[in-house]
């Protein structure tokens, strides 16, 4: 029996990995230094740099029934801040790709702001 992962428990999943690579990120920063980046190179980094999903068989697994919300999702932001749609539709991996890139863009600024203030609480129990 497989299980169906709604479109709710996808975006929590980006923002479950984002958060986690920003940990990492951090922890070869100094705090001052995590503090002052970029949340945009951040973004890039995280979700710019390397394929959240390979191959085309695991991306239409993992769309499941929210494909075409997620097409849908894509050409919005590509329409919006492109003008065009860029993305080749017809291949899921690009599709699911470029969603987590868009959503990337909605959650960086919170999962940013929640990883600076776990640092500020381990320096405040670290000075203790």
């Amino acid at each position: 029996m497989t299980t169906y992962v709604t479109y709710q428990q996808k975006q929590q999943e980006i923002k479950d990995f984002c958060i986690e690579r920003l940990k990492e990120i951090a922890d070869y920063d100094t705090v001052h230094d995590f503090k002052r980046r970029y949340v945009s190179d951040l973004h890039n980094d995280i979700f710019n740099t390397d394929y959240y999903i390979v191959g085309r068989y695991q991306a239409k697994q993992w769309m499941g029934g929210d494909a075409f919300d997620m097409i849908g999702d894509v050409v919005k932001y590509e329409k919006d801040n492109f003008g065009e749609i860029t993305t080749d539709l017809s291949e899921p991996e690009s599709v699911v790709n470029m969603w987590v890139y868009v959503q990337g863009w909605e959650l960086i600024d919170e999962c940013f702001q929640e990883v600076c203030e776990a640092l500020d609480n381990q320096c405040k129990l670290e000075l203790s």
